[in-house]
């Protein structure tokens, strides 16, 4: 059950960044940096090790500090975390009664 969890997601800043995403299209690094409610370099670090992971990827529009970063969970984020959400679940829900 604990192998299920992915250490990549589980992370309480990362994992709340990956339930925005999977709960919408795209989200721009502002929206992530106030919803969450961190700094830009916690975000960037978290967004960061997302997409080194494969789980997300990023876009941006412009140059300089008009610049608009994206991100957007990769369908490979998309398995991970349904299997991390999967696992946390299971964890929750803990074993089965015994009779």
């Amino acid at each position: 059950m604990i192998s299920g969890l992915d250490s990549v997601i589980h992370a309480p800043k990362r994992l709340a960044a990956m339930a925005v995403l999977a709960n919408s299209s795209t989200a721009s690094f502002r929206f992530l940096k106030d919803y969450l409610e961190i700094s830009d370099s916690d975000l960037s670090k978290h967004m960061s090790a997302l997409e080194a992971a494969g789980y997300v990827s990023s876009s941006k529009d412009g140059r300089g500090r008009g610049a608009t970063t994206t991100y957007k969970m990769t369908r490979l984020g998309q398995k991970a975390y349904t299997a991390h959400r999967d696992a946390l679940r299971a964890l929750l829900n803990g074993p089965p009664a015994s009779e």
